[in-house]
């Protein structure tokens, strides 16, 4: 074994610097060179470690972390067993025997430091000291209580709305027939209106679409003065009469007639609605995954209601009995509370799943950012766009406002994957690997879907400034 042989075998996890990062570059004291030349032969102890710590300028480790980093695999927040580099014999031994072993030690402390502190330096130096006991006892407060949530059981049943009706508990939906819709609203005025305009026009054999002009831009219009008179609400009123777009209209008692029906529908799709946002009130304390989305038509309305099927209908979450919050079958009051409601849900939730769309939506950025900014495990489902939000989009890179730590989201691309992160997430099986992409600059990625999820730059003016001022600031 020479010394650029064990360079090489540490090129990820080290470089050119002082202290624990570089104790195993190419500047390193040739001392610790000879002393891992017969680790193979001789065992490295926690006193011999120690001494090549120091000799790189490095402070020493107590006996705890030595057995906790390299001896032992305990209860963890994710899965150590499955970072590169581990073997059973690792937890057998009594002395670090191999170079995979002490690159595999050092993998648990890059990615716990990573996770939990935001910098390898730092967290390194507040776990060096600890004892085996508290180091067990800081982690296990960090993993989610997979039994006790298996043990919970179920909730009380929501009250079912059909997935072709939930459309109709949207915002758009409740300002066109708002409270009392069988008698007046906006929406019957304009399609009454507009039906008396177009017959005055001559016009016969007419549809919801007609009266709405839901045509190309060539398209006949019908009731020009009617459409004008309501044109703020025009794609409101588009969206509330989805299913009727095709319908035609008799005369007015027909028109009537068909409003009234899915006007009875809007009742007690919202009526159901009201009363399931009471049911998650009632279990926020309890609740796992906020599902953040914008649905903007029907068909919206029912993939999302497919998705969350998927996700948490999946044999791996089966047991688990997830509290989630599905969007397709809540509805408030009013916005504001709507908004109260939602700021709750993603402060009490485990974690959070963002869902593309066709369009951006401020509503659900926001919840995705108040999720990462809380340090909460946040998965993308974008089936579209994953490569776009796993490198350029911005807001998949922010900051624990809690700790400093930089957080990132996880970049999923089909509803099994999401299935797959929750389990992991809820049985504390999360899997890592680290990237060093240049000198000094750490990722921590996802396995499954190489998301990086957190990271400490290699700019050491930043970093300086960061956590010398960070945490001095209220």
């Amino acid at each position: 074994m020479t010394k650029d042989y064990i360079i090489e075998q540490f090129k990820e996890l080290s470089y050119s610097t002082k202290g624990f990062e570089g104790w195993l570059s190419i500047t390193a004291p040739d001392a610790v060179f000879d002393r891992l030349k017969r680790l193979d032969r001789e065992p490295l102890t926690k006193v011999q470690l120690n001494q090549l710590l120091l000799l790189s300028l490095e402070s020493g480790i107590s006996d705890g972390f030595y057995k906790y980093y390299w001896l032992a695999n305990p209860t963890h927040s994710y899965a150590v067993d499955k970072l590169e580099d581990y073997e059973d014999g690792h937890l057998t031994s009594s002395a670090i025997g191999s170079i995979q072993q002490l690159r595999w030690g050092i993998r648990r402390i890059y990615t716990d430091c990573l996770l939990y502190f935001g910098n390898i330096s730092y967290g390194f130096n507040e776990l060096k000291s600890q004892s085996y006991d508290e180091l067990c006892a800081f982690f296990k407060s960090k993993c989610l209580p997979s039994e006790l949530i298996k043990l919970r059981g179920r909730p009380l049943e929501f009250h079912e709305i059909s997935k072709d009706d939930r459309y109709l508990i949207s915002e758009m939906a409740c300002k066109s027939y708002g409270e009392t819709p069988k008698t007046k609203t906006e929406l019957f005025d304009f399609l009454q209106e507009s039906f008396k305009e177009a017959k005055a026009n001559g016009y016969a054999n007419l549809s919801f679409k007609d009266l709405l002009s839901v045509h190309d831009d060539k398209a006949t219009v019908y009731n020009a003065k009617s459409r004008e008179k309501y044109s703020k609400n025009l794609s409101m009123f588009e969206f509330s009469v989805d299913e009727l777009l095709d319908a035609s209209i008799v005369d007015e008692a027909d028109l009537e007639i068909k409003y009234g029906k899915i006007a009875d529908k809007f009742l007690n799709a919202r009526a159901n609605a009201v009363r399931n946002t009471d049911l998650y009130l009632s279990l926020v304390n309890d609740l796992d995954v906020y599902v953040a989305t914008s649905m903007r038509n029907r068909k919206d309305f029912r993939e999302m209601a497919d998705t969350c099927e998927k996700i948490f209908k999946d044999e791996r979450l089966r047991d688990m009995y997830l509290r989630y919050f599905d969007p397709t079958m809540s509805a408030a009051d009013g916005h504001e509370d709507k908004g109260l409601i939602e700021c709750l849900m993603v402060k009490c939730a485990k974690a959070l799943i963002y869902t593309e769309g066709e369009k951006e939506s401020y509503g659900k950025d926001a919840e995705a950012a108040m999720a990462l900014s809380l340090g909460k495990p946040v998965i993308f489902l974008s089936p579209k766009r994953a490569n776009f939000y796993r490198t350029v989009h911005p807001l998949t890179r922010l900051i624990d406002f809690n700790s400093g730590v930089a957080v990132g989201a996880i970049i999923a691309d089909k509803p099994e994957q999401v299935a797959e992160l929750l389990h992991r997430v809820f049985e504390n099986k999360m899997e890592y690997a680290i990237e060093q992409s240049k000198p000094g600059y750490f990722k921590l990625k996802e396995k499954l879907t190489h998301s990086v999820v957190r990271l400490q730059t290699n700019n050491e003016l930043l970093s300086k400034c960061f956590w010398a001022y960070y945490h001095n600031r209220t």
